[in-house]
């Protein structure tokens, strides 16, 4: 089968020769799927001693990217990222993934291809193959329905569950950034060459369009046994913060000098008139682990994502469930803390 042309639309091409396009770009690391991408199910065999990780993310155009800021490479990209922060907030190691993917004929092929390049360069990081999917035709919009699976040792897997009073409140990395770069992407209002971005709003549009999935923190946390919860922030801090309390029936108290704001954000906010607390606070598809650590293995916990170059902040600390979710200003005082991120369905 000779190469599409770059330019061919996809209703030239036709869906087979598409689906044949796309294996050659992902990982051949790892256990070798028995029954892989062409046939009507992947067959993997299960390697003894673990147990099977499943996560599935819904993707839809103007909803969780818009084609006006982002590139078929960030799409995929980024798609990638979102489902492999799932899997590393569970402790797990990913392995596989699939993608059913629904696109409007009129695209070019170089778009379908550069979506898959994108997808692949963080799947590859991570020995990490494409087994299977789906594709359809879609009368307007682009759609993208990916399910990762990975494994983790029997008993080790993290959940949102497991949070009790007095244990500390830890973030990974810097809060706020991925928010910040949205709101400079919807500034500019088209697609930007981002090394043309001067700082601080390069290194902003860079952490939205090129997230990091902490997968090796979230093995160390389960492997080494020193986290009670965890779970990606994917829907902004507030949001993501309530869901632990609610799974863990506690409450928490997180203060304000703690959150970690990168010098790129308090610039960018203080340019564009914006609280950069707010960002921190609310912004999502940060893809950072937030997970809750007993007191006891604060300093083995610390010591070890030192020596890995894991940036991690204590925030906080899990409080009666009575309590609720609170914030503690520099001043002393406290207040309630509203969860303002974005949900599905609520306008």
């Amino acid at each position: 089968m000779s190469p599409a042309p770059r330019q061919a639309l996809l209703s030239h091409i036709g869906e087979f020769q598409l689906i044949q396009s796309i294996a050659r770009g992902f990982s051949s690391r790892g256990p070798r799927p028995l029954v892989g991408i062409g046939d009507d199910a992947a067959i993997l065999s299960r390697s003894s001693g673990s147990h099977l990780v499943i996560s599935t993310d819904l993707l839809v155009e103007d909803i969780h990217f818009s084609r006006t800021t982002a590139s078929f490479y960030d799409i995929g990209y980024k798609a990638a990222v979102a489902n492999l922060s799932d899997i590393a907030a569970m402790g797990a190691t990913p392995t596989y993934i699939l993608m059913a993917i629904a696109l409007p004929s009129h695209l070019k092929y170089h778009d379908w291809k550069e979506l898959y390049r994108g997808l692949s360069v963080p799947c590859k990081a991570h020995g990490v193959q494409l087994v299977g999917g789906d594709t359809s035709a879609s009368r307007s919009s682009l759609f993208l329905a990916i399910t990762i699976l990975g494994q983790v040792e029997p008993n080790r897997g993290l959940t949102r569950g497991g949070a009790r009073e007095g244990e500390l409140i830890y973030v990974s990395g810097s809060l706020g950034n991925s928010a910040a770069g949205l709101a400079c992407l919807t500034h500019q209002a088209t697609q930007v060459n981002t090394s043309t971005l001067r700082q601080p709003m390069k290194f902003l549009v860079s952490r939205h369009l090129r997230p990091t999935p902490r997968i090796a923190l979230g093995r160390l946390l389960s492997s080494r046994g020193f986290a009670s919860s965890a779970l990606d922030l994917s829907d902004g801090l507030s949001g993501d913060l309530r869901h632990l309390c609610q799974q863990s029936h506690v409450g928490a108290l997180i203060r304000e000098a703690s959150l970690p704001l990168s010098p790129h954000l308090v610039a960018y906010a203080a340019e564009m008139n914006v609280d950069p607390l707010l960002w921190a606070l609310h912004g999502g598809e940060e893809y950072e682990l937030l997970f809750t650590v007993p007191p006891k293995y604060q300093r083995r916990l610390e010591l070890a994502v030192k020596q890995l170059g894991i940036p991690v902040t204590a925030i906080g600390v899990m409080t009666p469930r009575r309590s609720g979710l609170r914030i503690a200003h520099p001043d002393g005082k406290t207040q309630k803390l509203l969860p303002q991120s974005y949900v599905h369905f609520s306008d």
